[in-house]
């Protein structure tokens, strides 16, 4: 028996913030309606529908502007809801997809065209491609413009680090990494795992999913030093998602825009927001 989610907070509200033209968010979910898209039978869990209707109305309340949808573990192989949310949403929209190996080129082209940049690895939950197609699936990623996306543990990013930093492709490293702040400071392994793998110029990470990190209330104040050392040594290689809406998640479910808002701590100038929000995702995901 699967777990069953709780809904995301209803409660919407602008956010506190500045927000610059084009912000993009680059990791959410669009879910259900489960009679048309449905659930894998091997899933982890059974989300609640999360409507492009409703997302979009969560996007006009903050000032997202541009929206990148992640294929979730639920849905599988089967990106449908997906690719078609991409063209629901009435923004500008890209899709990162889970399709095995064998795919055609002229179905990857396919994708391409409805709005796919990118291929996800999903290690932290089943449903996930396996990782013997990783090389090559990443030099197929490259001859395209995508790259690989990853959802991992810590433990699986300092075992794989020897492995992606020679990949082909860019990649982009989901929720930090899920590296922990109990499990050990600035100086724990995954997190230098994931600073040479930035500094090796096509590593790419996404501030989401931090109250999957923390052990602390909000504004998760043990994720701030994290947040600052990635934001000082690679501004232009961070991008941000909300992570909505906020699946598989045992605790009290997180306010969506006071999650937009941590960027207000995490990058305290509207310069460097900007880079996050808008030109980052803009390189990364060809908008």
């Amino acid at each position: 028996m699967t777990n069953l989610c709780a809904g995301p907070d209803p409660d919407l509200r602008p956010s506190r913030l500045v927000v610059p033209p084009l912000a993009t968010d680059s990791h959410f979910h669009i879910l259900g309606p489960a009679s048309r898209y449905p659930y894998i039978a091997e899933r982890e869990y059974t989300p609640p529908d999360a409507l492009p209707s409703a997302c979009r109305t969560l996007f006009d309340t903050i000032g997202i502007q541009r929206a990148v949808i992640i294929q979730p573990s639920a849905y599988g192989t089967d990106n449908r809801c997906a690719m078609d949310a991409a063209r629901e949403l009435g923004l500008p929209a890209r899709v990162v997809v889970v399709v095995p190996y064998e795919t055609p080129d002229k179905d990857l082209d396919q994708l391409h065209a409805g709005g796919a940049r990118a291929i996800r690895y999903i290690l932290a939950h089943t449903g996930g491609l396996p990782l013997e197609t990783l090389e090559s699936f990443s030099a197929r990623a490259k001859e395209r413009g995508w790259h690989i996306q990853l959802l991992l543990k810590s433990h699986d990013l300092v075992a794989l680090e020897p492995r992606l930093a020679k990949l082909p492709s860019d990649i982009v490293i989901d929720h930090m990494g899920f590296i922990k702040p109990a499990e050990g400071g600035l100086e724990q392994p995954a997190f230098q795992a994931l600073l040479r793998l930035l500094r090796g110029g096509r590593c790419w990470v996404k501030f989401s999913g931090g109250y999957r990190q923390s052990e602390q209330a909000p504004p998760y104040p043990d994720l701030l030093p994290f947040a600052h050392k990635l934001v000082q040594e690679h501004p232009d290689r961070i991008i941000w998602g909300s992570d909505w809406p906020h699946v598989a998640f045992k605790g009290k479910v997180p306010n969506t825009t006071d999650l937009f808002d941590l960027l207000g701590d995490w990058a305290p100038d509207d310069a460097t927001r900007k880079r996050i929000l808008v030109d980052n995702p803009a390189t990364l995901f060809d908008f």
